[in-house]
């Protein structure tokens, strides 16, 4: 992984574990079996979890569920007043959660772990991990070397043999309780459509022969969305069957996308960079965020509103479909990662220095 790829990774997920596996993946030295103990050790119950690096948060319902460092995930059923910790088989360092209702959910993180709760995020349950993920990988492409592109998609599979199950995952995104996938490093994709309890890897289906790492997935309407290093924008119109690499309006890093309400989608990444297309895609316009920071989260507040926030804690919000933002507000100390509005309305993000409650977005400014 070079240094981009590295600055990317840690932009993307804040935490000094996300550095530490750039680092490892740059060594020429293969990493101990010591390094892979925490696929098998619990996380460990901590009064100072609140205050822990956290990269991921989303709502379960009513709830609050933030997923960070050494397996850390925490609950919150008053909208970010008090926190608890929840029971996780893992203690690797967790990037990104996501729930279609308020039982099930997935997270994903480091070491290719894929992490499932039935109870809310009450207790959760492995899936998948790094070591699963490339005897599936090695599998399905020796099963597909006779098709086109196969021999290059079995070459790719066997490196990821050869380095290591290290790879972190950094985004996912389910349409519902069966269908979903996950995504990360090196172009790494998997696709599950029975809830996780088995994943095909999708790798071949991307149109991205520079394995680039992915940043972010989203469906917006009809389509499905990747987005990644360098620019990279890819769309699939059927379903997910074919990721299509698109003209990109920018050569850095993209984080994340949001769609708005009427169709139109906001790509957002480094050094302040966001642009807007209404029309799937095809063209895009730069937004003038104001700002230079690294754009890490983006929110559709229940209003109706946007909300992008940078990785200094400056939050732009929109009225007008992300056509423009505003800076309203700022999150006071640490660094942010995530953000998310409380089933009260409430502004609550994580980062560097854990978990922090954000005023009302009517406080800042919004109608």
């Amino acid at each position: 992984m070079n240094v981009e790829q590295c600055f990317a990774s840690f932009a993307r997920r804040w935490g000094a574990c996300v550095l530490a596996s750039c680092l490892l993946a740059n060594s020429a030295i293969a990493a101990p079996a010591t390094t892979f103990a925490a696929l098998q050790q619990s996380a460990l119950p901590t009064a100072k979890a609140p205050r822990a690096v956290l990269l991921g948060l989303t709502r379960a319902g009513e709830r609050l569920v933030a997923v960070g460092e050494r397996g850390i995930v925490l609950l919150s059923d008053d909208s970010g007043t008090t926190w608890r910790q929840a029971r996780v088989p893992v203690s690797v360092s967790l990037t990104a959660v996501q729930f279609v209702d308020a039982e099930q959910g997935w997270a994903v993180g480091h070491l290719g772990v894929v992490l499932h709760t039935q109870d809310g995020g009450e207790t959760w349950q492995k899936q998948l991990d790094g070591q699963r993920a490339i005897a599936l990988a090695v599998q399905f492409a020796e099963r597909d070397v006779n098709q086109p592109d196969g021999t290059s998609h079995l070459a790719q599979a066997r490196r990821m043999l050869d380095d290591g199950p290290d790879k972190p995952f950094l985004d996912l995104y389910f349409s519902d309780r069966l269908h979903g996938y996950v995504v990360g490093a090196y172009n790494q994709i998997f696709r599950t459509d029975d809830g996780g309890r088995s994943w095909q890897p999708w790798m071949r289906h991307v149109d991205n022969p520079q394995g680039l790492n992915l940043y972010g997935i989203r469906a917006v309407g009809n389509d499905l969305w990747l987005v990644g290093e360098r620019g990279l924008l890819l769309r699939s119109t059927d379903a997910g069957q074919l990721f299509q690499a698109l003209k990109s309006p920018y050569e850095g890093s993209f984080f994340g996308l949001l769609g708005t309400r009427d169709g139109a989608l906001v790509v957002y990444g480094l050094r302040g960079n966001a642009w807007w297309s209404g029309d799937r895609g095809n063209s895009w316009r730069r937004l003038d965020t104001g700002i230079e920071s690294t754009l890490a989260s983006a929110l559709q507040l229940r209003d109706g509103g946007l909300l992008l926030a940078s990785q200094s804690g400056e939050l732009l919000f929109s009225h007008d479909q992300g056509r423009s933002f505003d800076k309203r507000q700022s999150r006071s100390g640490g660094t942010l990662a995530a953000v998310q509005q409380a089933v009260d309305g409430s502004l609550t993000s994580v980062g560097l220095t854990g978990v922090a409650a954000d005023q009302d977005p009517r406080a800042a400014g919004q109608p």
